[in-house]
């Protein structure tokens, strides 16, 4: 490889160190998902290594999980969302490395499936506003168990309208 081809794969240490500090669990939107769960009474396991892909939240005895994906990382197919575009540098190194992932996740919620797994997915974009996220998780995971969740959580949105009509 010439002088050329060896700088143009030089890689900036300052977004190298950037980069790898970011782990496969307990990222912000996973983190914001299990609280909403934990707050609406839901018990759940994390990371079951025996399941392919180590899903993020696992509710065994119902055979469902969610997962939370980044979508930059699992590249978000939805047009409205900002997070997912491919970087400017090493587009081809990128793409390639994206799509892998991408055809990892596909893989793993066909074996999922196979196996008798119910998937839901929630992509970062959608953790911004948690309180939208209520109506689907409720939808695919079922009523929680307790009867104060559903008060606890009316409350916190009535607290926060009345927040912002203040002047």
């Amino acid at each position: 490889m010439g002088v050329r081809g060896k700088a143009a794969m030089e890689i900036d240490p300052q977004r190298s160190a950037l980069m790898s500090r970011i782990g496969p669990r307990d990222t912000k939107p996973e983190l914001v998902v299990r609280r909403l769960l934990h707050r609406m009474g839901y018990r759940f396991r994390l990371h079951r290594r025996g399941l392919p892909g180590k899903p993020d939240i696992v509710f065994p005895s119902w055979r469902k999980l969610i997962d939370v994906r980044g979508c930059f990382w699992h590249r978000h197919s939805d047009p409205a969302c900002v997070n997912s575009v491919l970087p400017l540098t090493r587009r081809d190194w990128w793409s390639a490395k994206l799509q892998g992932n991408v055809d990892r996740d596909a893989r793993n919620l066909r074996v999922l499936a196979d196996l008798g797994w119910e998937t839901l997915v929630v992509w970062e974009c959608e953790t911004r506003n948690p309180e939208s996220l209520v109506p689907r998780l409720v939808g695919f995971l079922g009523p929680p168990n307790t009867k104060s969740v559903h008060k606890s959580i009316g409350d916190k949105i009535e607290r926060k309208a009345r927040k912002n009509r203040s002047f």
